[in-house]
């Protein structure tokens, strides 16, 4: 595992746009599991940049994003505020900027009629793309990846879960604050890839920012591997995993002189 310690939000996010953008001039077709969030903006900025003054090309890009509301689906006759779906905030944050094929884009599914067997089709079609050769991951408040929150097997796969009070929390004050939506109102299930889903990707990146996430970066790179921090999985991953994150998200590391000498 490598961990990077950035000096702001700012480099962190350059510094994981470049190992994208690497693995897109080196795999033209490569295939990327994709994160929502606040986190991850300034990484897709980047690439949009990229992409537009530097030609980064996307054509034959493939990606695959983590998670989705269940009962929420895009609705582009609606506000971008007002349409909470992590389709539109995908689309708007990335996807309309680049020339990124939409029928290369999959998003799960949260208006789905089954979603038990919905949530099996997604799994075969990441089967079908060949795997995921780079997954970019967040990581929530209290140490979850995607929607898997604590006590989620570090084995399961795509499914239905029910959201913590923490996530619903943190959620309502990322999407839901200032779009008029009551708490109550928000969706309390969610698509998402499972862990071992996750740690299916060849290659792992794992991004975080500021002092609020120190404990649980700290739990994750440091801790004992635990269902109770999804995220702490990152430590069975067999192939490459490099964590970027900036100097407040790694003032909780015990072995913080050591990382800053690799």
């Amino acid at each position: 595992m490598d961990v990077i310690i950035s000096k702001d939000y700012n480099e962190m996010s350059v510094y994981t746009a470049g190992i994208i953008a690497g693995f897109i001039r080196s795999k033209p077709d490569c295939v990327f599991g994709l994160a929502t969030g606040s986190t991850p903006i300034g990484t897709y900025k980047e690439l949009i940049r990229m992409h537009k003054e530097e030609g980064l090309d996307f054509s034959k890009v493939r990606t695959f994003n983590l998670d989705e509301y269940l009962g929420v689906g895009i609705d582009m006759k609606k506000p971008y505020h007002l349409d909470q779906s992590y389709a539109r905030f995908m689309y708007e944050q990335l996807f309309r900027h680049i020339n990124i094929k939409e029928e290369n884009i999959r998003v799960p599914d949260g208006l789905t009629k089954d979603a038990e067997k919905y949530c099996q089709w997604y799994e075969d079609e990441i089967k079908k793309a060949g795997g995921i050769d780079l997954q970019l991951l967040g990581i929530g408040g209290d140490g979850h990846w995607a929607f898997n929150e604590p006590g989620s097997s570090l084995s399961s796969r795509t499914r239905v879960q029910e959201l913590e009070k923490q996530t619903l929390d943190d959620n309502y004050e990322s999407f839901y604050k200032n779009c008029g939506i009551d708490r109550s109102q928000m969706p309390h299930y969610a698509i998402t890839m499972g862990v071992g889903t996750i740690l299916d990707a060849r290659n792992i990146i794992m991004i975080a920012n500021g002092k609020k996430k120190a404990k649980v970066i700290s739990q994750s790179i440091e801790g004992p591997v635990t269902t109770q921090i999804t995220a702490s999985a990152l430590q069975l991953h067999k192939g490459n995993v490099t964590v970027v994150i900036d100097e407040d998200a790694a003032s909780g590391l015990k072995n913080l002189e050591k990382y800053k000498r690799l």
